[in-house]
């Protein structure tokens, strides 16, 4: 991790012990620790590994994921730095959107119909995860028109992980998309009041301003804000509020009716247990708070 350092304090003896960074022997284990725990880690359900690409391509793809909003995600890993991760990624991005049905027909067999028939196929995603990347793998993602996430990691000591985005640029397809589908949002807006197309834009706002590397992936049920992982989700307006899910713990938030709701357990569309309820510019500034807490936290 860039600058930073790990102690382990000794509430006994009142010390404290620098925990060395490493990394790992071999990039398997990487992938094996990641792969176990895709979900917890990176918001992505894991689908299979080492996937073979064929004869005639002739690849094995490290991970094939889905991530929270349906989107296709290739996770390729690389012990240390290597120049090649990038476009060895991007080579099989390419081979899974002229395989579509091949990704779709393993959906449905590792997580049912349900979920092959929402892959969001205007949003496929490469993360690449390694010891490091340099000045050149951060300028090379932002030329591509593609979903790439860019993932330092580090061990610690026997136990600890460290990840860390080193970049995270949204997909071409995507902002293609943005102005188009922002227009039909408007036309159905203004029969709901044009109050609420500008509250919806100032929590767009609020969230895209949080910090760099906050992409935005749009879905007819909701619109998602990410950084590696969704940390908002924001519903199309209601005739009189919005509404915004967050990855925070409604058991460490005061919840206040008409505002806040614990909706764990509750079906809802997007990703997030705790339900913000926005219905006046006020009640933005009251959730900043709520905003910044799930963005830490992804």
């Amino acid at each position: 991790m860039s600058g930073l350092k790990l102690f382990r304090t000794d509430t006994t003896n009142s010390g404290v012990t620098e925990v060395t960074p490493r990394l790992a022997e071999v990039e398997a284990d990487v992938q094996g620790l990641v792969e176990a725990h895709m979900e917890t880690l990176l918001g992505v359900r894991f689908l299979a590994s080492e996937y073979g690409t064929g004869p005639v391509h002739g690849g094995r793809i490290d991970s094939l994921g889905l991530d929270e909003n349906g989107s296709p995600v290739i996770v390729e890993y690389k012990r240390g730095v290597d120049a090649g991760v990038i476009n060895q990624g991007l080579f099989y991005l390419a081979w899974l959107m002229d395989h579509r049905a091949e990704f779709e027909h393993l959906v449905r067999d590792r997580l049912g119909v349900t979920a092959a028939s929402q892959v969001l196929w205007s949003g496929p995603r490469l993360i690449c995860i390694a010891g490091d990347f340099t000045r050149y793998d951060v300028h090379a993602v932002r030329e591509h028109r593609r979903s790439i996430d860019l993932v330092r990691y580090r061990l610690f000591g026997s136990d600890l992980l460290g990840l860390e985005t080193v970049a995270s640029v949204s997909g071409g397809m995507q902002v293609a998309r943005r102005a188009r589908r922002q227009a039909v949002a408007r036309a159905a807006a203004d029969a709901e009041g044009a109050s609420m197309v500008e509250l919806a834009g100032a929590v767009d706002e609020a969230l895209l301003g949080l910090g760099d590397g906050v992409n935005r992936v749009e879905r007819k049920q909701y619109r998602a804000y990410q950084r590696l992982r969704n940390f908002a989700c924001l519903c199309p307006p209601q005739r009189s509020k919005l509404l915004v899910y967050l990855k925070v713990d409604p058991q460490d938030v005061d919840l206040v009716p008409g505002f806040t709701r614990d909706v764990s357990g509750l079906g809802h569309h997007g990703t997030g247990d705790l339900e913000v309820q926005l219905r006046t510019p006020k009640d933005v500034e009251r959730a900043q708070d709520l905003f910044r807490a799930s963005y830490a936290a992804a």
